[in-house]
């Protein structure tokens, strides 16, 4: 059986609908938050230190662990702590462009780990503050990267985007099944 070392319900809920089996386990991890590094640089550190700090405990099993940020004009977007940053970043992210990283580190029963990252681009349509509220009535925005979730209401804020939908959600499943697959 795999472990899953995230709390996401996303990614949770990702990996069931392809049947894949596998149990969650979360440890506390420090994250870094370091607008310097690349994007992929970035999440990667962080995906990397949520599956050791869970495959330490567990030798021997495959552990899965991923992190997700929103990138817009190179800077990370996290999750809001509260409702005036949530507001902040849905105004910042509104009618332009911006990317979604998931980097994800297996580190597979031998001990060895295979990382890799996925981006895609996601294009938010003008939105005023009443819009934006409106938005954040139907979902809960604050255990979200970039204040938003596409497959949340997403046709209120989502004009476009590309690259894979999955990514976007929090796990790059595709991707994550053919590593799994190629022990």
């Amino acid at each position: 059986m795999m472990i899953l070392a995230s709390q996401s319900p996303r990614r949770r809920e990702l990996l069931a609908r392809e049947g894949v089996v596998f149990r969650v386990e979360v440890r506390d991890t420090e994250e870094v938050h370091d607008a310097s590094l690349a994007p992929e640089q970035l999440c990667a550190i962080n995906a990397a230190a949520k599956a050791e700090a869970v495959a330490r405990e567990f030798p021997g099993e495959v552990v899965i662990g991923a992190d997700t940020l929103v990138f817009i004009d190179g800077a990370p977007l996290g999750k809001p702590a509260d409702e005036v940053r949530a507001i902040a970043m849905l105004q910042q992210l509104q009618g332009r462009t911006h990317s979604v990283c998931t980097a994800v580190a297996v580190i597979m029963p031998d001990g060895s780990r295979r990382d890799f990252s996925e981006t895609s681009q996601v294009t938010f349509r003008p939105l005023d503050e009443a819009a934006i509220r409106h938005y954040m009535s139907l979902v809960h925005v604050f255990d979200k990267a970039g204040a938003y979730a596409i497959q949340e209401h997403g046709e209120l804020i989502i004009e476009a985007f590309e690259g894979d939908l999955d990514n976007v959600i929090g796990l790059p499943v595709k991707r994550l099944l053919q590593v799994l697959r190629s022990k």
